[in-house]
C-alpha cells in the first residue's frame, strides 16, 4: 500500500450540532468542531447518490445489508493505493473504506468498527453474512493483537470464503473485530488448526451513537459560509492582482472539470474582459465537450477551441499505448494544440487562469502559483485555487449553482482523457458501463498490441499497459497470478522508430523526448553487447536499461519505448537519437568490427561475432557514428 502523502493541511472538521463537515474549528453556527482523523493528502469530497450506492451495494453484497440507510450527507476522501480507494465519511467518522482490488478486479468494503455496529448492532447476526463469533477465552488475546485461530471460533456464517471481509463477534454477539479470513466458514466451523480470521481492527464492544440523518448539502454550503468566503476572497485578490500586473489578454483553460469551472467563476466575478481555451485531445468524454460548449454559451465569452481529431489512434501505433512513464500523448494531443491556439489568437501572448490545486499532487503541491510555461510560448499561467481542497471546489460550485460535467455524477472523480494511463483500473472498469463502445475501441487496439508483444489477456485486463517498469505491488501480483508482464516478441527486423518531444505537463521540470520502436526490444541482447555505453553510464533492472550522461538521462523499455531527459528539447532529442541507434547496434549487429578499429581506448572486442563495450568505456560516442547499422538501417 502507498505511503500516505501530506500536501497540505488536513481540513476535514464536523460540526456535532449541525451534523455537517466543516473546513474549520467553528461552524458558522457558532459551535466548535471536532477534527476528522483522514488519511493524507486529505483532498476530500462530497459522495454522489452514485457513491451512496456502490457503498451500500458492496455493503449488501457482503453482509446482507446496506450500511448507509438514511438520508445524510457523506464525505469521501480519495487514499494512496495501488489503485482507487475511497474512505467513507458519515456523522463525523470513517465508517468504512471502499477500494478496487487489482488482483480479483473488484471493488471490496472494509469496514471500520463503528461501521460494523451499524450494520449487525441491534440486528439479528444470522441474518448477516461474513460474521464469525468467537469463544470467550478468545477475545482477550484478540483485543491484544492476535489473530484468530480456528479452534477459537465459536460460531461461523458458513457461507464465507476464504479472503472475504468479515466482522469478528464476540460470544454473545457483539461487535470486536473487522478482518480478512484466512480459511471458509466451513473450515472455521471444523475447528481445525490455523488462522480463521487475519484481524484488521478490534475495540471493546461499545455502544453506537448515531445523530439525526436529514441534513442536505445546502446545510453544508451554509455552515462554511465564514470558510468559503475567506477563501473565495482570497483568490479573488489573486486573479485581480495577477491580471493588473501581467499586461496580456486574461483567459481561462476550461478543461471541462470541476476546478476549472470553478476558477472560470472566479475569474468571471473579477474580470469583464476574458475568453476561454479549450483543446480538445480527441480522445475526450462526449459529455466533456460537451458541457464545454454549455458552458461558453452560459458565461457568453469567446471559446477557442481546437481538436485534435484522430491524432491519438494516428499515432498509438508508432509510439505504442501510453504509460505513466511515457506520457507521448500529451505533447501529440494537447501541448502542440494548445500553443497552436495561443499563437493563432493573442499575437503577444496571454495571461491563462488554470484549475490547479496542491492537493492533487506532490508536484503540483510544489508548483509557484504564477509561472510561464517553458513549452507553449507566450504563455503566462496562474492558479487561483492552489490552496483549495476538492470539498471547497465543490461547495463554491453548489453555492453558486454552476453547470459541471454530468460524469461525476457517474463515478468519476477525476475528468481528463477516457484513457489516461494515470487514471484509475476502477475507472477503464467502469467505463465498460457508461460508454462500452469506448471501451471496445481500446481493447480492440491493446489486445492485438499484446499478443504482438508475446503478452496475455490477463496483461491487458489488469490494466498493466499502464506501465512501461511495474510498480512492485503490481509486480507481486502479476508473478503471482503468473502473467508475464516483459514483452517478449521478436522485434530484431523491425525497428521502425518514431520521436516526439517537449515539456512534461504532469511532472515538474525539464525537457522530455519520448519515443518508441514497433515492437520491443531484446534487453539481455543489449546488456550482453553494452551499447548503451556508447552514450552513458548503463544499468540494467527487470524490464528497463537506464543510461546517464551529466545530469541527462534515458530509459528503454522492453516494450520498445524510450525515453529521454534534459534540460532542453534540442538536448533531449540529441540524447534520444543516441539511444536509439545504439539499440540498433546492439540488436543488428553484424560483427563487422569496425568499431573496434575506431575506439581509441579499445574499449570494444569483438565476442563470438558481436562487438563488444567494456568497462573501458568514457562514452564518447565515437563509434556510433561509423558502425554501418547504424548508417544503412536508420
Amino acid at each position: 500500500m502507498s505511503k500516505a502523502l501530506y500536501l497540505g493541511e488536513l481540513l476535514l472538521y464536523w460540526c456535532p450540532s449541525c451534523n455537517v463537515p466543516v473546513l474549520g474549528k467553528e461552524c458558522s453556527c457558532g459551535t466548535s468542531t471536532k477534527q476528522v482523523t483522514v488519511t493524507p493528502p486529505g483532498d476530500i469530497r462530497p459522495a454522489f447518490p452514485y457513491d451512496i450506492d456502490l457503498v451500500n451495494k458492496l455493503s449488501i453484497e457482503q453482509f446482507n445489508a446496506p450500511l448507509i440507510t438514511d438520508e445524510r450527507v457523506v464525505v469521501m476522501n480519495k487514499s494512496p493505493y495501488d489503485d482507487r480507494m475511497d474512505e467513507v465519511i458519515v456523522d463525523g467518522e470513517v465508517i468504512g473504506t471502499i477500494r478496487f482490488e487489482l488482483e480479483h478486479l473488484k471493488w471490496v468494503l472494509l469496514l471500520r468498527l463503528n461501521g460494523a455496529r451499524r450494520i449487525f448492532d441491534n440486528a439479528d447476526h444470522k441474518t448477516l453474512k461474513s460474521w464469525v463469533s468467537v469463544d470467550e477465552g478468545a477475545e482477550k488475546f484478540i483485543l491484544g493483537g492476535a489473530s484468530l485461530l480456528a479452534p477459537g471460533v465459536k460460531d461461523a456464517d458458513p457461507s464465507i470464503e476464504e479472503m472475504n471481509e468479515v466482522v469478528v463477534l464476540t460470544h454473545d454477539g457483539k461487535v470486536l473485530g473487522t478482518g480478512r479470513s484466512r480459511m471458509s466458514g466451513e473450515q472455521m466451523l471444523e475447528r481445525g488448526k490455523g488462522v480463521a480470521v487475519k484481524v484488521r481492527s478490534k475495540e471493546e464492544p461499545a455502544e453506537l451513537s448515531i445523530p439525526c440523518g436529514g441534513q442536505t448539502w445546502d446545510d453544508v454550503v451554509k455552515a462554511n459560509e465564514v470558510y468559503m468566503n475567506d477563501f473565495v476572497d482570497r483568490s479573488r485578490k489573486f486573479i485581480e492582482n495577477v491580471a493588473s500586473s501581467v499586461n496580456r489578454p486574461a483567459t481561462v483553460s476550461y478543461s471541462g472539470g470541476k476546478d476549472s469551472l470553478a476558477v472560470l467563476h472566479l475569474v468571471s466575478e473579477c474580470l469583464d474582459d476574458y475568453t476561454l481555451l479549450f483543446a480538445d485531445t480527441g480522445i475526450e468524454f462526449p459529455e466533456t465537450v460537451q458541457n464545454v460548449h454549455d458552458v461558453a454559451q452560459r458565461y457568453g465569452k469567446p471559446l477557442n477551441m481546437i481538436s485534435s481529431g484522430d491524432a491519438f489512434w494516428d499515432s498509438v501505433d508508432s509510439f505504442g499505448p501510453p504509460s505513466v512513464e511515457v506520457r507521448w500523448c500529451c505533447k501529440v494531443c494537447k501541448l502542440g494544440p494548445i500553443t497552436q491556439i495561443i499563437n493563432d489568437n493573442y499575437e503577444g501572448g496571454c495571461l491563462t487562469f488554470i484549475g490547479q490545486r496542491k492537493y492533487e499532487s506532490s508536484t503540483r503541491a510544489k508548483s509557484e502559483r504564477v509561472w510561464k510555461n517553458p513549452w507553449v510560448g507566450n504563455q503566462v499561467a496562474a492558479a487561483p485555487i492552489q490552496s483549495w481542497t476538492a470539498m471547497h471546489v465543490w461547495l463554491y460550485i453548489f453555492k453558486n449553482d454552476l453547470l459541471f460535467n454530468p460524469m461525476y455524477e457517474n463515478g468519476f472523480d477525476r475528468i481528463g482523457c477516457w484513457l489516461c494511463p494515470s487514471c484509475s483500473l476502477a475507472d477503464l472498469v467502469r467505463l465498460k458501463e457508461t460508454h462500452p463502445e469506448m471501451e471496445k475501441k481500446l481493447n480492440d487496439y491493446l489486445l492485438p498490441y499484446a499478443q504482438r508483444m508475446g503478452l496475455s489477456e490477463e496483461w491487458v485486463k489488469h490494466g498493466f499497459w499502464r506501465w512501461k517498469d511495474l510498480p512492485p505491488q503490481l509486480k507481486e501480483i502479476a508473478k503471482k497470478k503468473g502473467i508475464c508482464f516483459i514483452p517478449t516478441g521478436s522485434n530484431e527486423n523491425n525497428l521502425n522508430f518514431a520521436i516526439t518531444s517537449g515539456y512534461r505537463p504532469c511532472k515538474q521540470g525539464g525537457i522530455s523526448a519520448e519515443g518508441g520502436f514497433d515492437g520491443p526490444v531484446d534487453l539481455e541482447r543489449l546488456e550482453h553487447t553494452g551499447m548503451l555505453e556508447a552514450v552513458g553510464k548503463a544499468s540494467y533492472m527487470e524490464g528497463v536499461a537506464m543510461v546517464s550522461h551529466g545530469e541527462d538521462r534515458a530509459q528503454v523499455f522492453a516494450s520498445g519505448s524510450v525515453t529521454a531527459r534534459s534540460d532542453s528539447d534540442r538536448d533531449a532529442r540529441r540524447l534520444m537519437k543516441k539511444v536509439e541507434l545504439s539499440v540498433r547496434r546492439a540488436l543488428l549487429c553484424s560483427g563487422c568490427g569496425v568499431c573496434v578499429g575506431k575506439c581509441s581506448h579499445r574499449a570494444i572486442k569483438m565476442k563470438k561475432g558481436l562487438a563488444i563495450i567494456n568497462e573501458g568505456c568514457i562514452h564518447c560516442g565515437n563509434c556510433i557514428d561509423v558502425c554501418p547499422v547504424v548508417k544503412f538501417n536508420s
